[in-house]
């Protein structure tokens, strides 16, 4: 008996290295798929920020040029609709390829009544222009043709004289900006101006002129009173090219006249050329938003190409796969060693269990708490201030000029750099909080128990003022600053990724409006 109780121990204990590896590269993968999900959940905020961002600066400069035309619109107020030289000169002092980049054609529209064409033309050879006549030829009720363009040198070889009226796309917006005295676009068109047969899509926004002597409170007074259009062309390219800021890196781009995402509708693309009806199903990350621009529909398609999806494995997954599994093995072996009687095994055994978890956990440069365990210690304090009615902030911190220094000084100088940075932030806290490295120059701090009302502003702007002190790095002074963003618990979100993904939109918002900024996720007190 007793020697099949041995033969049952030692058959136990020749199995327990087994058990420990087979533990350990559990452990390993449950690390690795927390840390995985963690970035593709990141990124994913990421897409969502840049289709909403994006939208804006679209609305943003569509609103800008209509500001434009609000100026011409003023000028016509005060002189004669055939005024040109005046037109002329103002439209030159607006400097378009400096200030207003995606504009064409800034143009006038004058209203024509039927009984009125005669005259109208009279007047206009009058003026100069000898060969000037309204086409193409109709009979309806009223003409609207084109009688100035700017800038001059626009209109080369296309006479003016066109009768805008007669085109069902453009009368659309014609009518949609009288009857509500505010500027509307057209949908997709071919510019009046354009001859070559593969002329880029174009659009006009149009601004209603009305008698100035008159009123236009009404449709009624604004349909009685009118008396032509301003407006800006488009070849919408152009204006995309001259939005504010810069599209995120990885990320394929396009835009629809309309709410149907078809080829006829197609409005611009980006030069990758990757949102189409295919690319869109096989991408990662993919959506639509309907925007109005002056009272028009578009729809913008956002898709991740691979550059923007395999961001989403670069945030230590790889390192914790390596590191995890060299350390299950050696730790399987550490305890074969401590099985067969070398009881110095334990003591390593446990060293490297505690060199695993601290691995796993924290970031190799810093040594500061990674997004695995940044992520555990949000949700422990989530569930705390739930339970007991308290308050708590997520701070993301995002260092302004870093990339210089790398380029300049080289990475190793860097890596020095982003341990200061990480130094100075654990003395700018207090303990119960926990700073962390999620990547690259990416910082994110928990802040628990939220005392008085303007604590956490105080403490982004401690933050600030002490990363813009000099850094000294091998002997060389470093300037740097940073941009945060911070959302407050319950008021931003009551979840892990509300959370997160508002601190990371309000620090990108800072980071916009330039460097050292810091932004609230939302208007509620801190």
């Amino acid at each position: 008996m007793r020697s099949d109780r041995s033969i049952q121990t030692a058959i136990g204990l020749s199995l327990l290295p087994w058990l420990v590896l087979v533990a350990s590269l559990s452990v390993t993968w449950i690390v690795w798929d927390h840390e995985r999900q963690s970035a593709r959940n990141a990124l994913h905020s990421q897409f969502d920020f840049a289709l909403k961002e994006t939208v804006s600066r679209v609305e943003q400069r569509a609103a800008a040029y209509e500001q434009m035309l609000r100026g011409v619109q003023g000028l016509l107020a005060t002189t004669d609709l055939n005024n040109q030289a005046s037109i002329h000169r103002y439209v030159e002092a607006l400097q378009l390829d400096a200030n207003f980049s995606g504009v064409k054609i800034i143009g006038i529209v004058q209203l024509v009544p039927t009984q009125d064409k005669a005259a109208h033309i009279a007047a206009m050879h009058k003026a100069g222009l000898h060969t000037y006549a309204i086409y193409p030829e109709s009979a309806g009720p009223l003409y609207a043709p084109i009688v100035q363009r700017e800038p001059s040198f626009a209109s080369t070889g296309t006479p003016l004289g066109l009768d805008v009226w007669q085109d069902p796309v453009r009368r659309v917006a014609l009518e949609a900006a009288r009857d509500s005295g505010m500027a509307a676009i057209s949908g997709k068109l071919r510019l009046a101006i354009d001859r070559q047969a593969d002329a880029p899509p174009g659009f006009a926004m149009y601004l209603p002129v009305f008698a100035s002597d008159k009123p236009h409170d009404s449709v009624a007074q604004r349909r009685a009173n009118l008396i032509g259009w301003v407006y800006a062309a488009f070849h919408v390219n152009d204006f995309m090219a001259s939005l504010y800021g810069k599209q995120s890196p990885g990320l394929s781009m396009a835009i629809y006249d309309g709410v149907e995402t078809s080829d006829s509708a197609l409005l611009y693309r980006t030069s990758d050329g990757a949102v189409g009806h295919t690319s869109v199903r096989t991408a990662t990350w993919s959506a639509s938003e309907y925007m109005v621009v002056a009272g028009h529909t578009w729809t913008l398609s956002l898709a991740s190409l691979p550059e923007f999806e395999a961001r989403a494995g670069r945030d230590g997954t790889s390192v914790t796969a390596v590191a995890g599994g060299a350390l299950s093995f050696a730790l399987a072996v550490l305890v074969w060693l401590m099985v067969n009687g070398r009881t110095r095994a334990l003591r390593l055994a446990a060293a490297m269990t505690e060199e695993l978890r601290d691995m796993a956990q924290h970031d190799p440069l810093t040594s500061l708490p990674n997004r695995a365990l940044f992520s555990d210690r949000l949700n422990q304090e989530l569930a705390r201030a739930k339970r007991e009615g308290t308050r708590f902030a997520v701070i993301f911190l995002d260092l302004d000029e870093f990339k210089p220094v790398n380029d300049n000084f080289g990475h190793a100088i860097g890596d020095q750099l982003l341990q200061q940075v990480a130094l100075r932030l654990q003395n700018a806290i207090r303990a119960v909080d926990t700073v962390g490295r999620i990547g690259g120059d990416e910082f994110v701090i928990l802040v628990a128990g939220l005392g008085g009302k303007d604590f956490v502003l105080t403490l982004t702007e401690k933050i600030n003022q002490s990363l813009r002190q000099i850094f000294v790095v091998d002997g060389h002074e470093l300037h740097i600053s940073a941009s945060l963003g911070f959302a407050v618990y319950p008021e931003d979100g009551s979840d892990e990724r509300t959370l997160t993904r508002c601190a990371d939109g309000a620090m990108y918002r800072a980071k916009n409006r330039g460097q050292a900024g810091i932004n609230r996720a939302s208007n509620a007190p801190s």
